[in-house]
């Protein structure tokens, strides 16, 4: 166990941080815990760390910490919007790398404009849960190499990362797709969450783009909502993701916020 003392704290006593595990840190305060960090592998292999602490001191004792104790480089991804959570991040020496839209996207086709949009008249949309999961998993397979041979799945949100031993696809239910005769070309996810569905990956084959099969996937995910009574989905787009950015706001979505991702090297 590694501790650290601070005369800095949230009263008059001591702060005390401990390494309590391989991935998590504990601040105590006159025998309260006031303050906790954690360290994730992602499946890439990046390391990402989080601290929850309520006041900047303790922030800072704890970040000395885990900066001292793990190796560069360290991630963590913020809500844009709370300056003092990003403040506090950018004065320990992390710096943007990457930013990523938060959008609520309409269901209704009236709204959308997509009430009319259909597939090429050779692709057939498979309803997510009567995919054929074989054919399915060759095509997450053949979206995930052309992604990483462009811009690299270090850009898409952790939810669609490949897990270990290289599974990317944990629930073939949740994916409607696009057929051209016998072969998947297309494929969109959708996460049921409660509070407001997540559309979590919308992707089509390098060599079958430009013939409308995104808009017609996204047509069908969003109808299909909206007929069990979603009045809006949630989707993530990096902002350097233009086809995804025109796609998105082309139907009426609108931002919503957004995160950052900050590294330390």
């Amino acid at each position: 166990m590694n501790s650290m003392h601070s005369a800095s704290g949230t009263g008059h006593h001591a702060v005390v941080v401990t390494r309590v595990s391989d991935t998590q840190w504990h601040a105590v305060e006159d025998d309260r815990v006031v303050g906790r960090g954690d360290a994730s592998r992602r499946p890439d292999g990046r390391l990402f760390i989080s601290i929850d602490a309520w006041h900047g001191a303790v922030f800072d004792r704890i970040a000395d910490a885990m900066l001292e104790g793990l190796p560069a480089p360290l991630y963590t991804v913020v809500d844009e919007a709370d300056q003092e959570t990003t403040s506090a991040w950018e004065r320990i020496g992390f710096t943007p790398a990457r930013r990523e839209w938060g959008y609520r996207v309409p269901t209704d086709p009236q709204v959308t404009g997509l009430g009319s949009v259909q597939p090429p008249s050779d692709v057939t949309i498979v309803p997510a849960g009567e995919a054929d999961e074989g054919p399915l998993r060759a095509l997450d397979r053949i979206i995930r190499d052309e992604v990483e041979a462009a811009v690299g799945w270090r850009t898409m949100p952790a939810e669609v990362l490949p897990r270990p031993a290289g599974t990317t696809l944990l629930d073939p239910s949740k994916y409607a797709v696009a057929r051209h005769f016998d072969q998947y070309v297309g494929l969109v996810r959708v996460v049921p969450l409660i509070r407001q569905p997540r559309i979590g990956l919308i992707a089509v084959r390098g060599d079958r783009h430009r013939r409308g099969i995104a808009r017609a996937l996204l047509a069908h995910a969003l109808g299909s909502l909206h007929r069990s009574g979603t009045a809006s989905a949630w989707a993530e787009v990096n902002e350097s993701n233009a086809a995804a950015t025109a796609l998105f706001e082309g139907i009426g979505a609108r931002r919503s916020g957004s995160t950052l991702e900050l590294v330390r090297r």
